[in-house]
């Protein structure tokens, strides 16, 4: 009987406020404004929420920039989409570039310079991604996870405060509208079994009691409200620890790259020229079509641009001239040297 009266008791508030609401938004009864301070403090809420919001979804969209990557559960621990982490078992592009680079240079021999490089440049790749799942990680637990805590702890509470604040002020109008309508029943011929003067007292009696229900929830909103400000300095703690999760990324990746970079300088594949290594190299364009006239010659199309050296000794006449594989003298008043 008791749950039934509660039920009863629930829905006649609920139809209440309703009324309320929409008598409000006909422009058929009043509206008790809420105090300046208070209005001010929840415009500030409002683009605390806000603002706070679009930060944690754009650092996620850093961390993992790929939309789908995020949505897909087998990305993130514990199931949670708010939450980064990459699963440990979980590649990312890096390292399966990495694995095919270091297959290829094996098959195709590390003692070839190309294969030495591909497996050295798949280390390197790997070590890229396991910095990369590092600084997801990192980033993360500094700024993501605690914005989303504050989110679903302090400002969801904050948010069920004022949804509560503007359901007492509902109920603070609708008893408003009814001490009207008593005070308005008293001036008027009183009818038979109606006491207008008990209706007004009970009226202004609820009223009262709203009044204080209002004002007690309204204190209760604003400290909360108030509170806020505190939390900035949680934030800045934050986004000190996102900002260093990306200079250890940054500085890592860079420090990995300048060791690759050193190390495959060092990688030059043996020159295939027959000619001696020690000789002036030239660019020189070929200026007519030239069919040699030996075998030790080499013969030449118009346009073409071909590496040119001096004989030793000079000669007035010829050069040599490399193309590709094959190396041969050419008429040195059929090329013009450009480099």
């Amino acid at each position: 009987m008791d749950n039934f009266k509660k039920t009863l008791s629930d829905a006649s508030t609920f139809v209440s406020r309703a009324v309320q609401f929409t008598e409000e938004k006909l422009g058929k009864a009043e509206r008790t404004d809420l105090d300046p301070h208070l209005v001010l403090l929840e415009q500030k809420t409002d683009n605390c929420k806000g603002y706070t919001e679009k930060i944690k979804n754009n650092a996620a969209a850093v961390l993992v920039p790929n939309p789908a990557a995020r949505a897909e559960s087998l990305f993130f621990d514990n199931v949670p989409v708010d939450k980064i982490g990459l699963k440990n078992e979980r590649l990312t592009n890096l390292e399966y570039l990495g694995n095919d680079m270091i297959e290829a240079g094996n098959e195709f021999g590390v003692s070839t310079p190309y294969g030495a490089a591909l497996v050295r440049v798949g280390q390197t790749q790997q070590r890229l991604g396991q910095i990369e799942k590092d600084y997801i990680s990192s980033g993360n637990e500094g700024m993501i996870a605690p914005l989303q805590r504050f989110l679903d702890g302090e400002m969801k509470n904050i948010m069920r405060e004022r949804k509560i604040l503007e359901n007492k002020r509902l109920d603070l109008d609708a008893c408003k509208n009814k001490v009207r309508k008593a005070r308005s029943m008293a001036t008027q011929p009183q009818k038979e079994g109606v006491d207008p003067r008990a209706v007004l007292d009970q009226a202004e009696n609820e009223l009262r009691l709203c009044q204080a229900e209002f004002d007690r929830q309204a204190e209760i909103t604003r400290l909360l409200m108030e509170g806020l400000s505190q939390t900035q300095t949680n934030h800045l703690r934050h986004l000190k620890e996102f900002v260093q999760a990306q200079v250890n990324y940054y500085s890592e990746a860079h420090t990995t790259m300048q060791e690759l970079h050193r190390e495959l300088s060092g990688l030059t594949p043996p020159s295939t020229s027959p000619l001696p290594q020690d000789l002036k190299l030239q660019r020189g364009q070929v200026l007519l079509d030239y069919d040699a006239n030996g075998p030790d010659e080499l013969s030449l199309l118009a346009h073409e641009v071909l590496n040119v050296y001096e004989l030793d000794p000079e000669s007035e006449d010829f050069l040599v001239a490399e193309r590709g594989t094959k190396v041969g003298k050419i008429p040195r008043a059929y090329v013009k040297i450009i480099s």
